[in-house]
């Protein structure tokens, strides 16, 4: 087989001779250069190297012999480096050479494109150039690498990452190894191809794939809220006209919450003795010894 059809893969070859510049490898019938700075060690002639073949910025079929986390048909997660409008994104593959994932295989919104340090689970594909380039997996590759959840994993916190995006959700595989769907009903914004986002699992199908939300908690959320109103009174030297009487669109426009969101959290306050209603207006309630 011509080296050229290996571009992507690793095979032994046998050191043939050595010059300044580095080292030709053969398979007995071609020659490859290696070079040393893409050499971990030094050989001896005739000596058999373990080498992955990629085809360099010139074109030209070239061997190192550090084997990246990907080659053909293997897959693995692999860390953004850089985003190129235009061209795609880079992803660093464990050697020298960066692996390019080209923008006609990102999402067609840029603001859900990964940005540097997010991850993808991918592996090489070799165009008729001998280039090579990443090929994201499919929910077929995705399937056969996942675990199933079991119904005791209802409601238990989990994380992973983003492996496909769409208007009506998106697809992650958590660190426990289980493939999860998010509705778009079930996040506040759409993330971002590879990004790493944490839920909680509100499904389990009988596949035992999940369905996750990355809503908050109930209670969560009531906390978030009721510090922000107690935040916006602190603003105000502990006084403010809102109070559980207060109109649904004023509530909106200042808190950007709903009047049943808003009445929860205030109501959390009170309960707590943070706060008194009093002539539709709301304080914070003084400490005992508290000057005025």
């Amino acid at each position: 087989m011509p080296l050229s059809e290996n571009v992507g893969h690793v095979l032994e070859l046998t050191v043939t001779r050595e010059s300044e510049f580095g080292y030709f490898l053969t398979d007995g019938t071609e020659d490859v250069l290696m070079h040393k700075n893409e050499a971990n060690k030094h050989y001896g002639l005739d000596e058999t190297v373990e080498v992955f073949l990629y085809t360099d910025s010139r074109g030209r079929i070239a061997a190192t012999d550090t084997i990246p986390f990907v080659t053909v048909g293997k897959y693995e997660w692999v860390k953004v480096t850089d985003v190129q409008p235009g061209l795609g994104i880079f992803l660093d593959m464990g050697i020298q050479k960066e692996l390019l994932l080209g923008e006609e295989d990102l999402p067609a919104h840029k603001s859900v494109w990964p940005t540097v340090g997010d991850l993808l689970y991918v592996t090489i594909r070799v165009n008729k150039n001998q280039r090579l380039y990443a090929k994201l997996a499919t929910d077929p590759i995705m399937e056969e690498k996942a675990v199933e959840a079991t119904e005791k994993d209802f409601n238990k916190n989990v994380h992973g990452y983003i492996y496909r995006t769409a208007k009506v959700g998106s697809w992650l595989f958590t660190a426990e190894g289980y493939k999860g769907f998010i509705h778009e009903s079930q996040r506040l914004t759409e993330p971002r191809l590879g990004q790493k986002v944490e839920g909680r699992v509100i499904d389990v199908k009988v596949d035992g794939t999940i369905n996750v939300s990355l809503l908050p908690r109930k209670q969560d959320q009531l906390d978030t809220d009721s510090e922000r109103i107690y935040e916006y009174l602190e603003s105000r030297n502990g006084a403010m006209p809102y109070s559980d009487k207060s109109l649904p669109e004023d509530i909106a426009e200042r808190f950007n919450l709903s009047k049943g969101a808003f009445k929860r959290a205030l109501g959390k306050l009170m309960k707590d003795g943070r706060v008194y209603q009093e002539d539709r207006w709301t304080y914070i309630k003084k400490e005992e010894g508290d000057s005025e």
